[in-house]
């Protein structure tokens, strides 16, 4: 059988990268177009780099799909639907999580995931009557560890997630010829299969490399990060609570290091694979 093709109801999230949207295309292609039962969600953090924003509002135009735009909110409804025009540039979701939760996320405390995005679409299909539904996500065939980690991810008795990508085969090879052959893409550079620049700008589970590598690239960006561990600081019960990684400079530190041209000699870490991106 097809794995692309759709007869339940389902939840395609898009995360705004490469992988996600080829999924997304198989499945317009599968389906001659998108089915009743199936539903297109991208839920922005307000940390997505521009070109990504810009890449998911060109792939609803271009391939005539409704891409619902979500957005976490701190209040009772948790979520909001927003659009190209209005969504969060500012991080304004991210901060307003953090506010509540009183302290930063970690890489063994992912909550910006669950919260920002999982949760917040499961709030979403709840709202317009979803009681169960399946979750395509963008996993391909050679992303073996995350395919593994698929039965272990509980966000609820809901959702059942499915990853066609990894079923069909789909290899990173495969995503990057589909690109080189359309009129349009993301417009982040594309580092064998990798887009260094993707999802949240300076994610913590990005190694420290990289992303001293885009802060020195474009030092402004570390701002917002180390605003909001200045934040935590004053909110965190625990010191601890007020960086999102201990064994690596803050988002200052490396921020100053940056604007005063200093190198920094960190430890090579890994990229630390999340269920955000793709």
């Amino acid at each position: 059988m097809n794995p692309f093709l759709i007869n339940s109801p389902t939840s395609i999230s898009f995360s705004g990268g490469r992988t996600s949207a080829y999924m997304l295309h198989r499945v317009l292609e599968a389906n001659n177009g998108l089915p009743d039962c199936a539903i297109v969600c991208f839920a922005n953090t307000g940390k997505e780099m521009p070109e990504t924003l810009e890449f998911v509002r060109d792939c609803g135009e271009k391939w005539g799909v409704d891409i619902h735009w979500l957005e976490f909110r701190n209040n009772e409804s948790k979520f909001e639907e927003v659009n190209y025009l209005s969504a969060s540039r500012l991080g304004e979701p991210f901060h307003d999580l953090i506010v509540k939760r009183g302290y930063l996320p970690n890489p063994v405390a992912r909550f910006c995931t669950v919260e920002l995005k999982v949760r917040t679409i499961h709030r979403y299909l709840k709202s317009i009557g979803w009681t169960e539904w399946d979750s395509m996500i963008g996993i391909r065939a050679d992303e073996q560890r995350r395919l593994a980690k698929i039965g272990n991810q509980d966000y609820g008795k809901y959702e059942e997630k499915v990853a066609p990508l990894g079923v069909a085969g789909v290899t990173k090879a495969d995503v990057g010829k589909f690109w080189r052959e359309q009129d349009f893409d993301l417009k982040l550079e594309n580092n064998n299969g990798v887009t260094m620049h993707g999802n949240c700008d300076l994610c913590f589970l990005k190694g420290g490399n990289q992303v001293f590598s885009l802060i020195t690239e474009e030092p402004k960006r570390a701002i917002w990060w180390a605003s909001q561990e200045a934040l935590a600081l004053a909110l965190a019960s625990k010191p601890d609570g007020a960086k999102f990684r201990k064994d690596r400079p803050s988002y200052q530190q490396m921020h100053d290091y940056a604007i005063s041209q200093y190198s920094i000699d960190m430890e090579d870490q890994a990229t630390i694979e999340c269920f955000c991106g793709d």
